[in-house]
């Protein structure tokens, strides 16, 4: 196995050299925005999410494939990957540390048999309700983002 960035297409992903990058907590459990809260809410990449410290292959667009542990997805199903054996479409194989996918690349996630799909989309979604509930224990004060209006 060969390390060879010349085989990769930047465009598709890139492989990441700074330890900062690389030794970063994962960062599944943060929403950035209301906006990619309510497309994870509402769309399977909630399924995607769940699959953060899970190894898995990420088939691409390129015919190519990626095998790796999911560090990070966000609701525009941008895959970032730690320990990757990347194939490229000619079949010539890579070793990368890091790598990113963009969503719009992805043909294909590879679900592992032991994951329960069911149990995993109810524990995401009980964690976008907790960042958007935030503070809303006890009397219901505290931050909502959909605040109901009363007339």
């Amino acid at each position: 196995m060969t390390k060879s960035p010349s085989s990769l297409s930047a465009s598709m992903e890139s492989e990441t050299e700074s330890p900062s990058m690389s030794d970063a907590a994962p960062a599944a459990d943060v929403f950035n925005s209301i906006r990619e809260r309510t497309i994870a809410e509402n769309s399977m990449v909630v399924l995607l999410q769940g699959l953060q410290g899970e190894v898995t292959t990420v088939d691409l667009r390129n015919e190519s494939t990626a095998r790796g542990r999911v560090v990070n997805v966000d609701a525009f199903m941008n895959v970032r990957l730690r320990d990757v054996l990347y194939r490229d479409g000619r079949g010539q194989l890579s070793e990368l540390r890091d790598m990113f996918i963009t969503g719009r690349n992805v043909r294909y996630v590879h679900i592992p048999d032991h994951l329960d799909i069911v149990k995993t989309m109810q524990s995401q979604l009980a964690k976008i309700h907790r960042v958007r509930n935030f503070g809303s224990r006890g009397g219901g004060g505290g931050r909502k983002e959909y605040a109901k209006k009363t007339k």
